[in-house]
């Protein structure tokens, strides 16, 4: 494995890298206003009138070989405070003003007439800053990473407003300058502006996007030449305290209403314009959206993302350090679970264009009902760019138990656990070509060899061709306590390719075939696992998509596994399995009112077996106040004896409730036969100041077809838990 890793690495290096920004003929000059601005969405101040336009926008869906048919006009100024953006998004051929889904904060772009930008402030097409509105004024903030992901969990202070008219919405931003980070004294920003009409199917870019990338992209983004550099945004520390008041009851282990209060606080601090400094003390993130539960069949550890707000920024240099299943820090490995955060400091951000710096220290206290110690998380990330948009990034993770004398009766805990890894990421100026190569070793008192992980991947994706591979190597004893790597002791090869067609004068907009293999070993060499898998997707004009499926499975066990997952006998390790499966998947348009999914699956299983899983999903909202949502999944599994028949349900009805941009009802109810729970959230959420929030949050645990508590007869639902939160946070600017 590892000449093949060398192989791929010298292939990585190979790969032409410095060229010319893609979209540096387009050029939009901002000068200081002339006037003040209001953002009332009125674009007639005449600071507006006296701005250059950026307008005669490119096509990117259907097509990205021709002007965009519906016309958007961009203007931009400044003042010693904000950053200004004004966008007259005139309608379509088609009938009706618009479609959005509510007036919820962060919609889903596919779902919602908007206009969002992309600002690279460091003009470094890697990180940056993405801002919008959905036609009605719903607002849309987010970080950007990697050239082209958005982080939509991170939120902060800026303002906006939205008019709709018979024939064109207009609307204003005003964005301070506290509220991003950028170097003083640089004049030119990565800037480029996104169009979404989903009457006309169109989505369009001023500096063009090929298609098969996302708008988002900082690699297309054309340039904000400014008059004279960016002011100075002056102190900038924000102060963000909290309190809370609550009342749980825990009915299942018969423990009385109880009381609690609490109060924490947040701080920024902008030691430079590009560098900034979060610290907390007692944080409660009780008013976070809750985990989206699935039916869990896999034989390894699933991966939710972290979405507290204190992790977020600047967080892709710590949490995207490795890939999706070898991450050696992984945030939510703190304060969950009942482990409390005592305090923590954060600094991150940019040095210059060149070098990015993160250093986190976080202080968690001592659960005694689970003899945990008290422990601290340190984490150093470092990152110089190389080339036009690649980078070298390091990281060291130490996770330290504070205190700790592991006693004869007690839980043994590590002393320590630490990580130390090397990462280059490629990515080429023309974002064809991408890539990474990973080196990472852990330490652990009593353990040596086999410790450490060697991984890398290449992948070409042009508008036709998706050509990729990757190897990895995990040793057995490698450990990353704080991070998320659930598998160890083995080594994975995969290769990826597929080709789109694109029809002419037909209701199918693209389509093509993919194909997959994925093949695991042991540490001896011996295959383990593979995966070999067709897909044919066709992705219609209407932006509905549909999707077939072939695959064959091969399973060696190398430890016991339970096929259904809920601590039952379990199948011996050696053992091998073998079954081929098929499946759908198709989603509706989304300019309906009424919108909908399905998917299927259906073939072998563990120890010949069969397994068929159905999932629906269905919305229909009330545009723009109400959007009500259902999720279904069902499983039938049939297994030999003894597991026999298993059948699993998992349903979740959602309901939006948006009276204003800034006053929401979410409920959220998740019932799922796996675990035998049925959860009940519902959130009132009040932002009476930009970035400050009252909130009111319900939370009810149910246990299906159990007794209720003092009672001997079953009923349909007994209560396992039950809490109640109000929650108040202030954002003030010093």
């Amino acid at each position: 494995m590892r000449p093949l890793l060398l192989s791929l690495v010298t292939l990585l290096l190979s790969v032409p890298l410095l060229a010319q920004k893609k979209n540096e003929s387009y050029q939009l000059h901002i000068s200081r206003a002339a006037s003040p601005v209001v953002v009332d969405g009125q674009v007639d101040e005449p600071a507006w009138q006296a701005a250059e336009v950026a307008d005669n926008f490119w096509m990117v869906l259907p097509m990205d070989t021709s002007r965009a048919q519906v016309q958007t006009e961009v203007r931009m100024t400044y003042d010693d405070r904000n950053l200004y953006l004004s966008a007259v998004c005139h309608h379509g051929n088609r009938s009706g003003p618009y479609i959005v889904e509510s007036l919820r904060r962060d919609w889903n772009f596919g779902r919602n007439d908007n206009f969002i930008f992309f600002m690279d402030t460091f003009d470094d097409q890697t990180n940056g800053f993405t801002f919008g509105t959905n036609a009605v004024g719903a607002q849309w903030d987010g970080l950007l990473y990697e050239g082209s992901k958005a982080n939509l969990s991170w939120d902060n202070k800026w303002t906006s407003s939205v008019r709709n008219y018979p024939d064109r919405y207009v609307l204003e931003m005003a964005i301070p300058f506290k509220t991003i980070r950028y170097k003083q004294g640089i004049t030119r920003w990565g800037i480029n502006f996104s169009r979404q009409d989903l009457k006309t199917t169109e989505k369009s870019a001023w500096a063009p996007v090929q298609r098969q990338f996302p708008t988002a992209s900082l690699a297309y983004t054309g340039v904000l030449v400014w008059d004279q550099p960016p002011p100075n945004p002056g102190p900038n520390i924000s102060i963000i305290p909290y309190m809370l008041a609550g009342l749980t009851r825990d009915y299942e282990r018969n423990i009385p209403t109880t009381g609690r209060f609490d109060a924490g606080l947040d701080a920024k601090v902008a030691v430079t314009s590009s560098l900034n400094l979060d610290l907390t003390v007692n944080p409660d993130f009780s008013q976070v959206d809750v985990d989206q539960q699935v039916t869990n069949l896999d034989r390894f550890e699933l991966f939710f993302p972290e979405r507290r707000q204190f992790f977020l920024e600047n967080g892709d240099q710590f949490t995207n350090f490795g890939y999706a299943t070898i991450r050696p820090f992984f945030s939510r490995r703190i304060g969950l679970g009942g482990v409390p955060i005592r305090f923590g400091a954060r600094l991150s951000g940019k040095l210059n264009k060149d070098w990015r710096l993160g250093l986190m220290d976080m202080q968690t206290g001592r659960v005694d009902d689970l003899a945990l110690p008290a422990q601290n998380f340190a984490v150093l990330a470092l990152q110089r760019r190389v080339f036009a948009r690649s980078n070298i990034g390091v990281l060291f993770v130490n996770k330290q138990s504070l205190n700790y004398q592991p006693g004869a009766d007690a839980p043994a805990y590590s002393q320590y656990n630490r990580n130390l890894g090397v990462e280059y990421n490629l990515a080429s100026s023309n974002n064809l070509w991408s890539g990474k190569a990973l080196f990472l070793k852990s330490f652990q008192p009593g353990v040596a060899g086999s410790d450490a992980v060697y991984a890398g991947n290449l992948q070409y994706n042009s508008r036709q061709w998706l050509v990729g591979g990757q190897l990895e190597a995990v040793g057995k004893s490698y450990t990353a306590e704080a991070g998320y790597v659930p598998r160890r002791g083995y080594q994975r090869a995969t290769g990826t390719i597929g080709y789109t067609f694109f029809p002419t004068g037909s209701q199918v907009l693209s389509h093509g075939p993919q194909v997959q293999s994925t093949y695991f070993f042991d540490p001896e060499g011996r295959k383990s696992d593979s995966e070999s898998l067709l897909s044919y997707l066709i992705t219609f004009r209407s932006r509905a998509t549909l999707t077939g499926w072939v695959a064959t499975d091969f399973v060696r066990l190398l430890s016991p596994f339970d096929p259904t997952n809920t601590n039952r006998e379990t199948l011996n390790t050696g053992t091998e399995h073998r079954w081929n499966a098929w499946g759908t998947q198709f989603i509706s348009k989304p300019q309906s009112l009424f919108t909908y999914g399905f998917t299927s699956r259906y073939g072998g299983y563990y120890a010949n077996g069969t397994r068929l899983n159905l999932t629906a999903d269905a919305g229909y909202r009330f545009q723009p106040y109400v959007s009500l949502a259902m999720s279904a999944s069902y499983n039938d599994i049939r297994l030999p004896q003894p597991w026999g028949q298993t059948t699993f349900w998992l349903v979740g009805p959602r309901f939006d409730v948006t009276m204003t941009n800034t006053l929401y009802l979410t409920t959220f109810v998740q019932y799922n036969e796996q675990q035998q729970n049925m959860n009940v959230n519902a959130r009132v959420q009040w932002r009476y100041k930009p970035a400050s929030d009252f909130f009111l949050v319900y939370t009810d645990n149910y246990l299906p077809g159990a007794a209720q508590i003092g009672q001997d007869v079953p009923g349909l639902f007994s209560v396992r838990n039950r809490a109640l939160v109000l929650k108040w946070t202030y954002w003030w600017n010093i």
